[in-house]
């Protein structure tokens, strides 16, 4: 970043006090590539410092005051000149003069509440900034309500089957194992598959807008079914890109995943049934001192009597 003022002129960098050992992150960008930022997550202290290097030393540069913001905001690509703020917190560096040879000022944002994760969507876009982006990413512990999800899908007196998922609640790198059974089999189906399909909703009242992109697509059989069968379903969500289900993000969007399962019969008819999920990020990280933080997250995603549990053992992780 640079800075000009009558004839003189500085670059500005922002360099993370542990810039070296922070872990990154894989993140999309709006051009659909995949770029690498350093990786927070919510209730982490953000430091470091701001360099100001002076392109000719000896010669002044005037300033209205230094300063360095922490901002979390949302765009929706319609309405791009908006960027809706949910976090704005500034440090003020320096009072303003001028300045005669380059200079380096410390900051810290201490515990700094980063709500929700990053996210790069169709419609819009989530992120925190300093200077530079960094990705943030939202823990949660491990559902204590996860109930399997058993439904019917039937045509009268052509075709009934029953599929069963083992829960409805699935982390990152989960399985999603089920069953599809087969009661009444009186059309010639050709080809069965399940597909995930993330459903991201922008806007509110009649300026909603939702699209609709298919992730992934598993077959599950190829060729007709007989009355009595039974086939297993297991799909490994690990090498997929997926990020964690977003329900009503600052009232602005909401991100929802849902599997669909499409079966084509010889006359190219499809039939289908669509059942929602909720992904989950993982709580895996190694560091104790980042067990806090997981129990924090877990808040938002569990309510209040599971964050006591998880925030007990957390303690008890940090103190043994």
């Amino acid at each position: 970043m640079s800075f000009f003022s009558f004839g003189q002129s500085a670059e500005i960098d922002v360099v993370l006090n542990d810039a070296e050992t922070r872990k990154k992150a894989e993140h999309k960008t709006e051009d659909g590539k995949k770029d690498k930022y350093f990786l927070f997550y919510d209730g982490e202290t953000v430091s470091g410092k701001v360099n100001v290097t002076l392109k000719n030393p000896g010669k002044r540069l005037e300033h209205q005051g230094i300063k360095i913001e922490f901002v979390g905001q949302i765009e929706l690509y319609y309405d791009r000149g908006n960027h809706h703020e949910f976090v704005s917190l500034v440090k003020d560096l320096a009072r303003p003069g001028e300045i005669t040879q380059s200079q380096t000022f410390d900051f810290e944002f201490t515990h700094v509440e980063k709500p929700y994760e990053s996210y790069t969507g169709q419609n819009v876009k989530l992120r925190c900034c300093l200077q530079m982006d960094i990705v943030v990413h939202t823990l949660s512990t491990y559902p204590e309500l996860n109930s399997s999800i058993k439904m019917e899908v039937g045509i009268e007196d052509c075709l009934h089957i029953e599929f069963e998922y083992n829960k409805s609640k699935y982390h990152l790198k989960d399985v999603i194992v089920g069953k599809i059974y087969f009661l009444l089999v009186r059309i010639k189906i050709k080809h069965m598959e399940i597909d995930i399909i993330k459903r991201e909703t922008t806007g509110t009242g009649p300026s909603v807008y939702h699209e609709n992109d298919t992730i992934a697509k598993y077959e599950i059989m190829d060729g007709a079914p007989v009355r009595g069968e039974s086939i297993p379903i297991r799909l490994f969500l690990a090498g997929y890109d997926l990020t964690p289900t977003m329900r009503d993000i600052n009232k602005k969007f909401s991100v929802r995943y849902y599997l669909n399962l499409v079966l084509i019969d010889e006359e190219e008819r499809r039939y289908f049934k669509q059942q929602e999920i909720t992904l989950w990020r993982k709580g895996d990280v190694v560091r104790k001192s980042m067990s806090h933080q997981a129990a924090i997250a877990s808040q938002r995603f569990e309510g209040s009597a599971a964050s006591e549990s998880a925030l007990e053992q957390a303690a008890k992780e940090e103190s043994g």
